[in-house]
């Protein structure tokens, strides 16, 4: 029995379904200018398949997150992890079947396609007993596989090109079926684009993607005008999952996401000249100081520096031109500046350490040191803001921590801490200051994280607000 689905209606009115079996098989490109509905036709094939086959979605604008609620899908931030960690990820991904949608928005373009490239390689890479049958959903797939060198790294493109050609052109045998969304044709790498068998077009004006999709859908270049006429939501559909000839399809309705934004004009502020003024122009040079970027990491040590402190770790003997001098409270101490400096939990955790053995080898700190993973935890503990707590709140609190993974350590310590002084939650700033993240998305995301590990519980108030509870903190107050 065949897996079908429907995804739209034709002019007649009659259903335009999918043959999600035939699907993984033989792979599909969507095309179409921006606000043709390019997304809302991957979500209604999204949510029409959610309960047939596992979907994994390369979402670089963070579209696709709203299917988590009413799908089931992981949401996994992209920016949250480190390269050896996607890996890792993308490995369990595929032993236990599991829906996710990889939201890269948190992170610059060049970041983002390596991400990618790194997650949809390991995918690609995993055992053959992991070999389960799923699609692979590629969002705005010119950026992963581009027909030119643009402004990236050429290094960066050869390790996307090389994931994206693997998973449409070797993916099917590993059970991979890749569906790539492109705004251009034109920019899309030919050989990713060639791999498909099914197409769907919609709305383009340049005449060289027209050309391009009239050939992949089989019609006369003098029939490309049709693809320029087409409404949003209305597509061309071709091949062997859906119609052996151009069938015209309205894409139908969709379940999750935000409500459809209707284009058009709209009244402007009755704001007076004087007003609006001062809007624009009152404080600006705070608000510029408050957005001033974090300040460099400290210079890395040089290699024979670091060379000899390691020795000195490792035999327990300081450096032939320094006496040991300092033990754990001096150590904790330069740990805790570190933590108090502007912009130092926006750094990374190996910059970061490498700035703390440079202090102890200026202020003849020799050992022993604690090691990155020590240092990080040591870190997270000390920018966390628990000295405005008492000591017998803070011996409450720290046992509770000891089984946090050490990525959430810091915004969990200082949610234990607003929590024990009778606040709902620490205030924006301070919680994205912890966490070393200025993207209110990150944050809610992190919240989400944190509760799906049990650390706490999210309770949205009907004003808008949040109270954020942890298991095993008292309050002493009530808001």
């Amino acid at each position: 029995m065949k897996a079908q689905i429907t995804i739209g209606h034709a002019a007649g009115g009659e259903p335009v379904t999918f043959d999600v079996e035939e699907l993984l098989a033989t792979r599909l490109l969507v095309q179409g200018n921006s606000g043709s509905g390019k997304s809302h036709l991957l979500r209604r094939l999204l949510e029409e398949s959610a309960g047939l086959v596992q979907q994994v979605v390369i979402d670089p604008e963070g579209d696709f997150v709203s299917l988590a609620e009413p799908f089931g899908h992981v949401v996994i931030d992209g920016a949250a992890y480190s390269p050896a960690e996607i890996e890792a990820l993308a490995r369990r991904i595929r032993a236990h079947r599991a829906s996710v949608v990889l939201a890269l928005e948190g992170l610059e373009v060049e970041q983002q396609i390596r991400c990618a490239a790194q997650f949809l390689t390991a995918l690609f890479d995993a055992p053959r007993e992991h070999w389960y049958p799923a699609l692979v959903v590629v969002d705005e797939a010119q950026m992963f596989a581009p027909s030119v060198a643009g402004e990236i790294a050429e290094d960066t493109r050869r390790m996307t090109l090389g994931a994206m050609t693997n998973l449409m052109c070797r993916g099917r045998k590993r059970g991979l079926a890749g569906i790539v969304a492109t705004q251009r044709l034109a920019k899309l790498a030919k050989n990713v684009a060639a791999e498909a068998s099914n197409f769907l077009m919609g709305r383009t004006f340049l005449d060289i993607d027209m050309v391009r999709a009239a050939d992949l859908l089989g019609m006369e270049r003098r029939q490309a005008e049709r693809i320029r006429e087409l409404e949003r939501g209305h597509f061309l559909a071709l091949g062997p999952a859906i119609s052996r000839r151009p069938l015209a399809v309205k894409i139908g309705a969709v379940q999750s996401g935000p409500a459809a934004r209707k284009d058009g004009l709209m009244p402007l502020p009755d704001a007076a000249p004087e007003e609006m003024e001062s809007l624009l122009l009152g404080e600006l040079a705070s608000e510029v100081a408050k957005a001033a970027p974090p300040p460099p990491p400290p210079p890395a040590p040089r290699p024979e520096q670091l060379a000899e402190t390691i020795a000195a770790q490792e035999t327990g003997t300081a450096p032939a031109s320094e006496a040991p001098c300092g033990g754990s409270a001096e150590i904790e101490a330069t740990i805790a500046a570190m933590a108090r400096e502007d912009g130092a939990t926006f750094q990374s955790a190996s910059s970061l350490y490498q700035g703390f053995l440079l202090r102890c080898r200026k202020q003849r700190l020799v050992g022993p040191l604690p090691d990155m993973a020590a240092f990080r935890r040591s870190f997270a503990i000390a920018s966390a803001g628990l000295e405005r707590l008492d000591e017998d709140t803070r011996a409450r609190i720290l046992p509770l921590a000891e089984a946090v993974p050490d990525d959430v350590l810091a915004p969990y310590l200082a949610i234990a801490a607003a929590a024990a002084e009778g606040l709902s939650a620490p205030e924006d700033d301070e919680l994205a200051r912890v966490y070393g993240s200025s993207s209110p998305g990150r944050i809610r995301r992190l919240l989400e994280h944190m509760e799906r590990l049990g650390l706490l519980v999210v309770r949205q108030d009907f004003g808008g607000g949040r109270t954020l509870l942890v298991p095993g903190v008292e309050r002493v107050a009530s808001d």
